[in-house]
């Protein structure tokens, strides 16, 4: 027996395009990422309705609605977090019919490991417990080792010498510094010759760019120079990573700093 039809109350139909935006606008401006967050919080179950709960592994099949729905907003929220296009259920159940051979193998092997190593993160386990894995599954070899320390490099600035590896940075706050200021900041708090200074691929500043461009810079906010440079407006962070090529104040050699954490607001 096919039940009787009854419309959805509370719900408008746009009679064309202009009206359809304008509602989309009203309804974004009313409904703010933290509210909708709260909204989806408030409706998961409480930790203490979970005791005994188990889960159930299914055999994926992207021809099921439910389950191309987890993996369309999973893959949505990757796409949004990196600024690349997102993908519609029928675009996503293409590229899923695609890689279900590579989901069942290497891919699914990788994501398990991350997940172990995620949850002792999570657990806040020693150092000890972390893992790093090695897999070839064409011979097949598995092998697990502890994770090295990262390398370290040695930099001796104003006579003392300091240690730094891939994970440092140097913190700058930049919130309205000129390009100028930031240049004197770096040269008389480490000692050195700031030659080049890089965000991203664009160059900020270069001893070997035309005079006349760097006398037009040195006054400008560093936000305002980059955005002039890329030909692009930043988007509003709280920082921003910058490159900066030094020398010795002496010598003339390279002085390997970190990266500057350039906090903006």
């Amino acid at each position: 027996e096919v039940p009787d039809f009854s419309p959805a109350e509370g719900v408008k139909i746009s009679a064309d395009e202009k009206e359809a935006e304008e509602e989309n606008k009203a309804s974004a401006d009313l409904t703010t990422v933290d509210s909708e967050a709260g909204r989806i919080t408030a409706q998961l179950p409480a930790p203490d309705s979970l005791t005994g709960f188990r889960l159930t592994p299914i055999d994926f099949d992207k021809d099921v609605d439910e389950q191309m729905a987890v993996v369309m907003a999973v893959s949505n929220l990757r796409a949004r977090n990196y600024k690349i296009p997102e993908s519609d259920m029928h675009t996503s159940r293409q590229i899923a019919g695609k890689i279900i051979p590579a989901i069942a193998t290497t891919t699914a092997m990788v994501t398990g490991l991350i997940s172990m190593e995620l949850l002792k993160l999570l657990q806040s386990k020693e150092l000890e417990a972390y893992k790093n894995g090695f897999a070839n599954l064409a011979i097949p070899v598995f092998a697990f080792s502890e994770p090295g320390p990262p390398e370290k490099n040695k930099v001796t600035i104003k006579g003392e010498e300091k240690v730094f590896t891939a994970w440092d940075f140097l913190k700058v706050d930049g919130r309205g510094m000129t390009l100028k200021a930031l240049i004197d900041y770096v040269e008389s708090e480490y000692g050195v010759e700031v030659q080049m200074l890089s965000y991203g691929q664009a160059i900020v500043h270069s001893f070997m760019s035309n005079a006349k461009k760097r006398r037009e810079r040195m006054p400008m906010q560093v936000k305002d120079v980059i955005e002039l440079v890329t030909k692009k407006k930043l988007p509003p962070l709280k920082y921003i990573t910058l490159a900066a090529m030094c020398g010795d104040m002496d010598t003339g050699d390279e002085v390997d700093l970190p990266p500057l954490r350039f906090q903006l607001l």
